[in-house]
């Protein structure tokens, strides 16, 4: 069985790719990072004597997921698992942001993902237990003043996986959503976080390893949600109960004050 994870040459998604060769899965790689994931998938193989064929591809480019597709249809009619964890924010104030760069973050964390399981879910569903597992982040439960349009797309991607979830109850395929807080990743960086911001949030932030562990485990439990840590869970779990003006606030209150 073969398992297909995009953004896979750091990060997260590469710490799922691992963690899955360990379960047994054969690995699909996709990214734009080509010597990355070739290192990547020598390393599948030489751990775990698994498969590991990679894909280098720009996942923002028009037509991306439709190219993911077919390639994946080429390599395998035993797909088993798809992970949508390409993506990545941008800290700022909205509109001083530049728009292009914005849309170009909506496309990879929010349409990629919808066109990428609407491509594949027909061979997930001839295998005897498919499994879609999508990349949202804690930021789903709440607004963030200064990382609002990302916290947005993390929202959409939580709430259409609980949505397809439902539809696909009585099927053989299954849909859970990862929602970690913060990751020691390369994430800081590409949304242009200054030091102050990355050293505040390394304080509390879980190992990309740690999160695959939680989330493979969670997937292959059908769960709908999986929220890695503790803190993370105590933060998500109060977003329900605490007045959305001051879960923003308090947000605010974390991110705003290193923009001055």
């Amino acid at each position: 069985m073969y398992a297909l994870v995009t953004g896979a040459s750091r990060g997260i998604g590469r710490a799922i790719a691992l963690v899955l060769a360990q379960r047994g899965y054969d690995l699909l790689l996709v990214a734009r990072s080509e010597q990355q994931l070739t290192d990547l998938a020598q390393e599948i193989g030489q751990r775990y004597q698994h498969q590991a064929r990679v894909l280098t591809l720009d996942l923002a480019a028009p037509g991306a997921a439709e190219a993911v597709a077919a390639w994946a249809r080429q390599q395998t009619d035993e797909l088993a698992v798809l992970v949508n964890n390409a993506g990545y924010g941008l800290w700022g104030r909205f509109e001083q942001l530049g728009l292009t760069e914005q849309q170009n973050m909506l496309q990879l964390n929010m349409h990629l993902p919808v066109a990428l399981t609407h491509a594949l879910l027909p061979a997930l569903h001839k295998v005897p237990k498919g499994y879609v597992l999508n990349v949202a982040s804690t930021a789903a439960y709440q607004a963030v003043p200064s990382l609002s349009l990302y916290a947005a797309s993390k929202a959409f991607l939580l709430s259409f996986s609980r949505g397809l979830r439902y539809e696909l109850k009585t099927t053989n395929v299954s849909v859970t959503c990862l929602c970690p807080g913060a990751t020691t990743t390369s994430f800081a960086d590409r949304a242009g976080m200054g030091a102050e911001l990355q050293a505040t949030a390394n304080k509390v932030s879980m190992t990309a390893e740690a999160v695959a562990e939680a989330a493979v485990a969670g997937l292959l439990a059908g769960e709908a949600e999986v929220v890695p840590g503790v803190l993370n869970k105590m933060s998500a779990g109060l977003t329900s109960f605490v007045p959305k003006g001051l879960v923003e606030k308090i947000a605010a209150g974390i991110y705003e004050k290193y923009l001055e």
